[in-house]
């Protein structure tokens, strides 16, 4: 039998504090014996097809693989399924719904990130871009510092004023409204950009020093949020270098390897130094790797099979 979850069932069991130590345990635990794959391809009309594979951590007998469809105008944009299976038989173990679990893992291990890279005594938070990962980015660093306070923008006022009112009223945090980006960085210690642009929307001169920036937008050829010379200028943290140059913040903005300080592994392990020091910028360039789509399905299928969630379907029936 094969357990569905849907995102009311996901929703029902995911824990943010229980989600974060999966994906730090991920980040810490190795590299992976089979290297991460993302696959892309544009579509005839406005949107984009993707698949990463395989999914592996050690210590975990499943794997899995994820299929999205990308559509920027759609709500919500990215829709598909994540498929867990048995590492030693290939039984679907679980059909989970995507948008749910990359919107936890994204923004979760964005925020885990931001954490560890920021000033400790970083405590205003902007946000450029107010959609599902940003949510969960807040919810996941208000849940590991004390912030004071935000300062958002989307280019949607409405959609940034309902965010505000949002964060507001779920965290206590007051939140303004910002024109845009630029008016975010201004402000904010630790700034996370999670949009679809195709064009700088940051460059040196717009951070202050001792700013943490997040990039979550340019997961794919063609997407970039930060300018060249504001990540040559910064102490850069992937999660993958492999693939932050091929489809990344990097690679998307004509940098190679020799931008790229460190993964975000080998600061949580301590091989790496995070930190920019407390006059410079650090900026956590993530693409999004399969293994984090394990982590997380992997917790929500044991935890809903305890709890008896979801929907078991027989599909060879």
């Amino acid at each position: 039998m094969t357990l569905f979850l849907g995102r009311s069932d996901l929703l029902g069991v995911l824990d943010l504090h229980a989600c974060i130590d999966r994906l730090w345990d991920g980040f810490t635990s190795g590299a992976s014996p089979v290297d991460a794959q993302r696959v892309r391809t544009d579509l005839p009309g406005p949107g984009t097809a993707t698949a990463l594979i395989p999914g592996l951590l050690p210590g975990v007998p499943a794997y899995s693989v994820k299929v999205n469809a990308k559509f920027p105008g759609a709500r919500p944009a990215l829709r598909g399924v994540v498929c867990l299976h048995d590492l030693g038989s290939g039984e679907l173990l679980a059909l989970m719904d995507s948008a749910t679990l990359t919107a936890w893992r994204t923004g979760l291990s964005a925020a885990l990130a931001a954490h560890t890279l920021a000033r400790f005594d970083a405590e205003v938070l902007g946000i450029v871009g107010c959609g599902a990962q940003a949510g969960l980015f807040s919810r996941g660093i208000i849940g590991m510092r004390p912030i004071g306070r935000m300062v958002v923008t989307d280019t949607d006022r409405a959609r940034a004023e309902a965010f505000a009112q949002r964060c507001a009223e779920e965290f206590g945090v007051p939140a303004a409204v910002a024109r845009d980006a630029p008016g975010v960085a201004a402000e904010a210690d630790i700034v996370l950009t999670a949009t679809w642009s195709r064009a700088p929307l940051l460059h040196a001169a717009d951070v202050r020093p001792g700013t943490q920036v997040t990039s979550l937008g340019a997961d794919e050829p063609g997407k970039v949020e930060l300018a060249a010379d504001l990540l040559r200028a910064a102490r850069v943290v992937v999660d993958d270098a492999r693939l932050a140059l091929s489809s990344g913040a990097v690679g998307n903005a004509g940098l190679d390897a020799s931008a790229i300080g460190a993964t975000l592994g080998q600061v949580l392990n301590g091989a790496e130094r995070g930190s920019a020091g407390p006059d410079g910028v650090s900026v956590y360039a993530p693409v999004g790797v399969p293994w984090q789509d394990l982590a997380l399905a992997w917790y929500g299928y044991r935890a809903a099979a305890d709890r008896g969630a979801g929907t078991a379907l027989d599909l060879l029936a």
